[in-house]
């Protein structure tokens, strides 16, 4: 998979493709919806998704497509977290 590293996506600004945006409205509303566990957070509760997809109005012919994508960027953000987690400073 083609991407930016954590430490070059820090520095840079992203921009939105229309296609997709939609799909960071849904991941962004999602942000209350992390599952945490000991060693920080371990995923999104899809059980919340059916009600912010009816929120946020998707159409049903492009749920799967968003859900698709909001996947993705979960695990982006997962990555981000353990690399946050490793490269946090000892003293806080």
């Amino acid at each position: 998979m083609l991407g930016l590293t954590v430490e070059e996506a820090g520095s840079q600004t992203t921009e939105v493709w229309d296609c997709n945006w939609q799909s960071v409205l849904v991941f962004e509303a999602m942000a209350t919806q992390w599952r945490v566990g000991a060693g920080g957070p371990t995923g999104l509760d899809y059980g919340a998704m059916p009600a912010v997809f009816s929120l946020m109005r998707v159409p049903s012919k492009r749920r799967d497509d968003v859900f698709a994508d909001v996947r993705v960027m979960e695990d982006a953000a997962l990555k981000y977290f353990a690399w946050q987690q490793k490269h946090r400073s000892p003293n806080g």
